[in-house]
């Protein structure tokens, strides 16, 4: 998926103010709901709703405003959770995990300790193959070990994966599909778009043709998460706007 990010590769990022571009501070925990899904980010003294972060980049994130200064309630961890059989033995814990920053789902949980010492310190397993998932502990059913990966196999497929070269020239294809992105293209449009882009890129000799063939069809394979994507950065853009214009309107009547 185009939105996955790893809980570790989120914690340290720089946040800084959608539309002010101010420091907001460091990103220094993930919080999740009773149902396991990720809804606020925090940093030393602010609280902030995963609706509310417009983009993840390179060593930042760009958040909306307002922020919380109390902790919401009913919020716990993710990182560290038990891993426990459903009568109670525990076999390790949730050393990492990666959510989609968008809708705050959990796509992949990395666990350690000892169901994955046979395929190496660290072994993935999907949400689907859990029995329970609670704030105590994540409950797997009997066997589980069989169904779980080792972490590189079983997370090679996501963004978050994929080499820093990669990685760039996605992020690069997609800052210029930004900008020629309609809320009118429908799917064929902006593979032709995709496809376009990538070509403009490829004739300037100045990238490493493997990479950008690789970005490319990942972008080809993830086309209905990107234009989500890009409807909801025109959606809080449009609201920021919104806010910033009503401000300056209440400023003018004082």
């Amino acid at each position: 998926m185009f939105n996955i990010i790893r809980y570790s590769q989120v914690v340290g990022l720089s946040a800084v103010g959608n539309t002010t571009n101010s420091h907001l501070g460091n990103v220094e925990e993930i919080w999740l709901d009773e149902s396991g899904y990720v809804t606020y980010l925090s940093s030393r003294q602010r609280y902030w709703s995963l609706n509310q972060v417009a983009s993840v980049g390179r060593g930042t994130i760009s958040v909306d405003r307002p922020l919380l200064v109390a902790a919401p309630p009913h919020l716990h961890h993710g990182y560290q959770l038990p891993v426990r059989t459903r009568i109670g033995e525990t076999l390790g814990w949730v050393e990492d995990f990666l959510f989609d920053w968008h809708t705050g789902e959990i796509v992949a949980y990395i666990l350690a300790g000892e169901i994955a010492i046979y395929l190496g310190e660290r072994a993935i397993l999907l949400p689907g193959d859990i029995e329970k998932y609670t704030p105590e502990a994540l409950i797997i059913p009997e066997g589980a070990r069989n169904l779980l990966k080792p972490e590189l196999e079983g997370s090679k497929d996501f963004i978050c994966e994929k080499s820093d070269q990669v990685k760039f020239l996605i992020h690069e294809i997609t800052d210029r599909l930004q900008r020629l992105f309609s809320l009118n293209d429908g799917p064929d449009k902006l593979q032709i778009k995709i496809q376009q882009v990538s070509e403009d890129l490829a004739s300037t000799n100045e990238y490493d043709q493997r990479h950008l063939a690789e970005a490319t069809e990942f972008l080809h394979d993830q086309w209905a998460s990107l234009q989500h994507g890009f409807n909801r950065n025109l959606n809080l853009a449009q609201t920021a706007l919104e806010k910033a214009w009503k401000e300056i309107l209440s400023q003018k009547k004082l």
